[in-house]
């Protein structure tokens, strides 16, 4: 296997990994703590939770994005991020990764834990609700741009 095989196949399964969890997380994991726990354990369940995935996470966007830099480099890419009309998919595999990376290594350790933890204990209802619409929208924004990804990757003319 040569190493932009290697690469690609790094990329890919790190991807289905960590966009996989969110799916997971989004579309199962919340709705069973909304519909088992009462509105001030929910917090603490989810995050129970979750605490596993988030390691799991951190390494699958690290691998996608040391993958994603190197088939950038190895297929001379570059040059796509001049054309947003057209490579749009490329900024958007950046974006979503910029996305989670800062809320995995820097806001959620040193800030949104305090600060859900705080915000649950006076309105768990609602913050609980924050949760999963956040969840939402990274997730339909992270299946967009897979999807925009693979198209525009293998020659999809609407990409």
């Amino acid at each position: 296997m040569n190493d932009f095989a290697l690469a690609r196949a790094v990329h890919v399964l790190a991807i289905v990994w960590w966009i996989g969890g969110v799916a997971f997380v989004t579309l199962t994991l919340l709705p069973a703590c909304r519909g088992l726990a009462a509105a001030e354990a929910r917090i603490t369940l989810f995050e129970s939770l979750e605490y596993r995935f988030g390691s799991q996470a951190r390494w699958a966007t690290l691998l996608a994005g040391a993958s994603g830099l190197w088939l950038t480099h190895r297929l001379g890419a570059w040059g796509r991020f001049l054309d947003p009309a057209q490579w749009w998919w490329m900024h958007a595999m950046v974006a979503i990764w910029l996305i989670f990376t800062l809320m995995l290594f820097v806001l959620e350790p040193l800030v949104l834990h305090r600060w859900f933890r705080q915000r649950a204990a006076a309105a768990p209802e609602a913050t609980f609700a924050l949760i999963e619409r956040m969840h939402r929208i990274l997730l339909a924004a992270s299946l967009l741009t897979v999807a925009g990804a693979v198209a525009g990757s293998h020659g999809g003319w609407w990409m």
